[in-house]
């Protein structure tokens, strides 16, 4: 599912709501359906038999609409809600099987949550309510420490632990400025806008150092144009903190941006996990092919997801004849001319052949071969296309380090900009 090594590991896991779960376990299991249980015994199923790996350091998107299961899924992961069956292993530790001291820890020192309706205190001021946290967690870190105990408390309550107040007052300052809120420390969150009362909430995760952030619905009640400050600000961050995060989101397109990996589910059910691309290029069933059918590709896919494996040579190393039996080895209708770092300096294409040009001799230079336009694999489509319409070879698509790894003809871009799924 991922090449990340897994942070965490959802395995089989089953969530029923009613008087007698385990009772009704087996017929869930034998495929019994969510109306004829509720029916028939009471019970409603939450989860049926999830499983999902999420990479460390990945933002991973639980989707679905409403009742369809992401949010009890998401209070599976720090036990917010207990599973019927099954297992949730963060960093391979199974946290069912934690006892109340290690169930503390885990949800103080590992993880943090950021609601939708933002769950700040009313009484306290930004700067406030994003110490708040930190307190709570060296309060923590202070009853776990065995030389700790009556002292190690009295030392918080006069602010003596950690560098006090003002060390604490230093990490949530930084933790403001990094979410774009320098100059409102003192208000309260009354006097904020809802855009600016989420950032609260994210700086006060964030300053615990947490490695993994889960966001259930934290930007659905903002406004688009505020939702998208929002995300972007969330993927700078991520950027520069690098944290495993479980975003839970019911709309795609906010899913289709910032995901590694996106997990759709359906009545408690898992219909389809992946990244982005796949998921918008290749659905696995009908349902997500609803879902999909009006996005804007253009915005989603990556270039290099559909870059096409294209011969390449030398300069200096290759000749024209080389080039050409290359180019006609490969049926494509271009052969790119890279440097002795991989970086493409220009093309030959079957049409300068066939138009008699003079292809003998070494490729010393580039004063023979077409120009070449490149492109960052990482770049979405919609970017690309204005390279596409103006070149007259494939574009070069690149890696981090500038070197070829394919190249994408015009048709291809816009096959992809106008593909519907069937």
């Amino acid at each position: 599912m991922t090449d990340r090594e897994t942070k965490i590991g959802i395995e089989s896991v089953y969530k029923i709501f009613g008087p007698d779960p385990a009772s009704v376990l087996d017929r869930v299991k034998g495929g019994a359906g969510k109306q004829e249980l509720l029916e028939e015994t009471g019970h409603t199923i939450g989860i049926r038999d999830v499983s999902l790996d999420i990479g460390e350091g990945e933002i991973f998107v639980v989707m679905g609409l409403s009742g369809s299961g992401k949010s009890t899924l998401i209070r599976h992961i720090n036990r917010l809600i207990e599973p019927t069956d099954g297992r949730i292993l963060v960093d391979g530790e199974d946290v069912l099987q934690l006892g109340p001291e290690a169930l503390r820890h885990l949800r103080r020192f590992k993880m943090s949550m950021v609601f939708q309706r933002f769950a700040l205190l009313p009484h306290k001021t930004v700067l406030e309510n994003v110490m708040s946290g930190l307190k709570i967690r060296d309060e923590g870190k202070r009853a776990g420490n065995p030389g700790g105990g009556a002292v190690g408390r009295l030392a918080g309550q006069l602010g003596l632990a950690r560098g006090g107040d003002s060390g604490i007052r230093d990490r949530a300052q930084a933790q403001v400025e990094m979410v774009g809120l320098q100059g409102f420390e003192n208000q309260y969150p009354s006097q904020l806008s809802g855009g600016m009362q989420q950032r609260v909430g994210l700086a006060r995760a964030l300053a615990t150092d947490a490695e993994v952030l889960l966001m259930d619905e934290a930007f659905s009640a903002l406004d688009p144009l505020i939702r998208n400050d929002m995300q972007d600000q969330l993927m700078q961050i991520q950027n520069s903190l690098n944290r495993t995060i479980v975003f839970i989101t019911h709309d795609l397109d906010e899913a289709l941006r910032i995901g590694d990996h996106i997990a759709i589910l359906r009545d408690g059910e898992l219909r389809q996990v992946g990244p982005p691309e796949e998921i918008l290029m290749a659905p696995a069933d009908d349902y997500v092919s609803r879902f999909v059918k009006d996005v804007n590709r253009g915005r989603v896919v990556t270039v290099g997801s559909i870059a096409d494996e294209y011969p390449a040579v030398e300069l200096g190393k290759a000749g024209f004849a080389d080039a050409l039996a290359r180019l006609e080895a490969s049926e494509r209708n271009t052969v790119y001319v890279c440097d002795g770092a991989g970086r493409p300096v220009g093309a030959i294409t079957a049409d300068m052949a066939r138009d008699g040009k003079d292809l003998t001799g070494p490729i010393a230079d580039d004063a023979r071969l077409a120009p070449v336009l490149t492109v960052d694999g990482a770049a979405v489509i919609e970017d690309m296309l204005p390279l596409a319409m103006k070149s007259e070879v494939p574009v070069a698509v690149l890696d981090g380090q500038g070197a070829l790894v394919g190249g994408v003809p015009r048709r291809t871009v816009l096959s992809a900009l106008v593909r519907r799924t069937e």
